[in-house]
């Protein structure tokens, strides 16, 4: 179903399962913390209808204000969270959850660029089946050439990742 050992790549089918998981998690989380949180969205791969991915669920979460969303910390927490701190990316606070790992939360304000990119790239795939196709073709490739290097997945990913914000990027200024 879900869960992935730390440093492993592994994808699986898409699952509609996660999408039951994400809403679970996510009654959880606003049991804690809906006072302090604007939205909570399903991101990442297991977010994307069809998609072969890392069986761990990625949850976003919108705050008004990235200091004062600091008090969200214990209580994410207490749900069993291990905060991370920014981990890598600027204004994002950052959990993980399980081992091996099932979910990952990143919570941002949602003005800021890490929120919107989540949801940008997300819907983009979801409304374009060939950039989807493509991007299933990348990260199957990934996977076998670092099975053992999450890092260097992600890092071969991060290129796709920029060119398709920047599609959606632009597609929403022709909208406008």
């Amino acid at each position: 179903m879900i869960g992935l050992e730390k440093g492993v790549v592994r994808l699986v089918p898409y699952n509609p399962e996660w999408v039951q998981i994400f809403e679970s998690e996510r009654a959880a989380l606003l049991t804690e913390v809906s006072a302090y949180i604007l939205d909570i969205q399903h991101v990442g791969s297991t977010s994307i209808p069809g998609m072969r991915a890392k069986p761990i669920v990625d949850i976003a979460i919108a705050v008004a204000d990235f200091e004062e969303a600091r008090v969200c910390i214990p209580p994410i927490e207490a749900l069993g969270y291990e905060y991370k701190g920014e981990f890598g990316i600027p204004h994002r606070h950052y959990f993980v959850k399980g081992d091996p790992r099932l979910f990952h939360i990143h919570m941002s304000e949602i003005n800021d660029q890490p929120w919107q990119n989540l949801l940008l790239f997300r819907d983009y795939i979801c409304q374009h089946p060939s950039v989807a196709k493509e991007y299933a073709e990348l990260k199957t490739q990934l996977a076998l050439k670092y099975p053992q290097d999450r890092s260097a997945y992600l890092d071969g990913k991060a290129d796709f990742i920029e060119r398709i914000l920047q599609l959606a990027r632009t597609n929403i200024g022709a909208e406008v």
